[in-house]
């Protein structure tokens, strides 16, 4: 039986101990910590620092899995494989998250090597860049600059995969409607995990307490730091409110208690109501971008039984004839 794309899921799974725990340490440190750090560019660049130690202590990754740093170009990042055997015509472009100021391909390896996996293809995780000092619109030209690069490097467009997580979902959306607004050959699918997609001035009000990591005030803070200047109600700075007619299926996900699950949620309403096929995932009581924690958390890893599926559905459900977009 084929799996739908334009579906609903609210995984019934049993919260794991390890997620109970898990949330109880990031209400106690992150939480708190966030709320201290992101109130100015000092503290952002402590937190900026924090990451930066994080990234050189070495990771735990399986021996089949392997990381080649491509810096060549102008497009720089890494190329990850999550085991032998991928589909090498194929690929997945990342975009990882940390709020457009922290983190790096480096830091979301147990993501991009699971999603390897789970697509059966390289994944090639971008090293955009990042505020302070870079602009949302000078991330947005690295997306589509690493996107254009794909395909000179011979890869269709049809076998390209965008995903990203928080700004890298805000960045994923971005990246498809600026392909689309541009008439170039879109991608075939594109993944949002705990994308962060209203930078208006609208304010948060679900999940404010129940967030066991995220301060709504602080991603207003943000929010109003990098739009300032801007129109924020512009789509490719606050994508909720794109309008995605001829946008290909998208895979939606986002935690329960998540201070960004409302905006997640229009989203994926305004993208159906342009006739796109949206996989609406919301799982009960999963902290923002839970698959970044899946070495120890169960659910984390079952994500990506989910996002397989929903890449071989976006398979099924391809046309077997027509002329591809040029």
């Amino acid at each position: 039986m084929t799996h739908e794309l334009n579906v609903d899921l609210r995984p019934e799974y049993p919260v794991s101990w390890q997620a109970a725990a898990i949330n109880g340490v990031l209400r106690g440190t992150m939480r708190p910590i966030s709320t201290i750090l992101v109130r100015n560019t000092a503290g952002m660049a402590v937190a900026s620092r924090i990451m930066c130690l994080g990234e050189r202590v070495p990771g735990i990754l399986p021996k089949h899995v392997s990381i080649v740093p491509d810096r060549s170009g102008s497009c720089t990042g890494e190329w990850v494989h999550g085991g032998p055997g991928l589909d090498e015509r194929k690929v997945v472009l990342y975009f990882h998250g940390g709020a457009y100021f922290v983190c790096s391909p480096a830091t979301h390896r147990p993501i991009t090597w699971r999603l390897s996996a789970a697509a059966g293809c390289p994944v090639f995780s971008l090293d955009y860049r990042q505020g302070p000092v870079h602009s949302l619109a000078e991330s947005l030209s690295d997306a589509l600059q690493a996107y254009e690069h794909l395909l000179d490097l011979g890869y269709a467009a049809q076998d390209i995969v965008l995903a990203g997580d928080s700004a890298g979902g805000h960045l994923t959306l971005a990246t498809l409607l600026s392909l689309r607004d541009r008439g170039m050959p879109l991608p075939a699918a594109g993944i949002c995990l705990s994308p962060w997609a209203d930078l208006s001035s609208h304010r948060r009000r679900a999940n404010v307490w129940s967030d066991p990591m995220l301060p709504a005030g602080r991603v207003d803070w943000l929010a109003r730091r990098w739009t300032d200047g801007l129109d924020c109600f512009d789509p490719l700075v606050s994508p909720v409110y794109g309008d995605y007619t001829g946008i290909p299926p998208l895979m939606i996900v986002t935690g329960s208690t998540e201070v960004l699950r409302d905006e997640v949620r229009r989203v994926a309403v305004r993208a159906r109501e342009t006739g796109v096929q949206v996989t609406y995932e919301e799982w009960n009581r999963m902290p923002h971008i839970f698959p970044l924690l899946a070495d120890v958390l169960p659910e984390g890893r079952l994500l990506f039984e989910h996002v397989s599926r929903f890449l071989d559905a976006v398979q099924a459900h391809r046309p077997t004839s027509g002329v591809e977009a040029a």
